[in-house]
């Protein structure tokens, strides 16, 4: 049984995530700003979730949030920072402000835990720590550069981290799902057909948290995919980019 700690869990991806997980028999501690469809998942797992309403942003909750995870769990072995805000404007018309708030929930959020959890961690001398990223992290994508340009700062973290604490017994990870149906993915003017189901990549990722990869894919196909994506990230980002373009004026047009 693994005792894990996790950011964003209450719905999509970190949502079925942590429900493999706990079919699994591990125990999971959830900090999340929105906790209604995880009261509802505590009530089949009384003894395994736990999970505590925090603000990823604000230093001071998530020290607290932590603390009380810890208090339950009694360690961690497996910590993944999963919450996350996106935005869908164009560059010129994104406010600072805007800048400001995604950047400190996706990437100074992902600071705030892992500076709480590492001390712990580093008593033990080991553990995992997870990072979701996203391809457009890495490619680039039309209308969202403050969410694109944290989960790029975060892949950097997650290298930096990776190396600094390589005899600490401590490893970090990145996971990379695809484009998911999602409450963040939502106002994106692509297909559903084009999005992946949630429960099947939340589902997949828990399923390799095992795998000592540094880049970790809910299935084969997403893996090539984000290889492919890291070869070619220019490329990339521009195809996908002009697909998004064309199907929204293809909407626009039956609409």
């Amino acid at each position: 049984m693994k005792k894990i700690i996790i950011t964003g869990a209450n719905l999509g991806i970190g949502f079925y995530l942590i429900k493999e997980l706990l079919n699994q028999g591990h125990k999971v501690a959830v900090l999340d700003i929105e906790t209604d469809h995880l009261g509802a998942l505590q009530k089949e797992y009384p003894e395994k979730l736990y999970f505590f309403r925090c603000d990823i942003s604000k230093e001071d909750e998530v020290n607290t949030g932590v603390r009380f995870a810890l208090q339950d769990l009694g360690g961690f072995d497996y910590a993944i920072h999963n919450a996350c805000k996106c935005t869908f404007e164009s560059f010129e018309n994104t406010s600072i402000e805007t800048f400001h708030h995604v950047l400190d929930v996706n990437y100074f959020g992902g600071i705030n835990f892992l500076k709480a959890v590492l001390p712990i961690m580093k008593e033990k001398h080991k553990g995992k720590i997870f990072i979701t990223s996203s391809g457009v992290g890495v490619m680039g994508f039309v209308n969202i550069t403050p969410y694109a340009s944290s989960k790029g700062a975060l892949e950097g973290l997650a290298k930096c981290l990776n190396i600094e604490y390589k005899d600490s017994g401590i490893t970090f990870h990145i996971l990379h799902p695809p484009l998911t149906k999602t409450k963040s993915s939502a106002p994106l003017p692509v297909p559903f057909e084009f999005m992946a189901d949630p429960e099947k990549v939340g589902t997949g990722l828990a399923k390799r948290l095992k795998s000592n990869r540094f880049v970790i894919c809910h299935s084969f196909a997403q893996k090539v995919q984000t290889q492919l994506m890291y070869l070619f990230p220019v490329s990339f980002g521009r195809f996908l980019s002009k697909m998004t373009e064309r199907s929204a004026k293809q909407s626009n047009s039956d609409g």
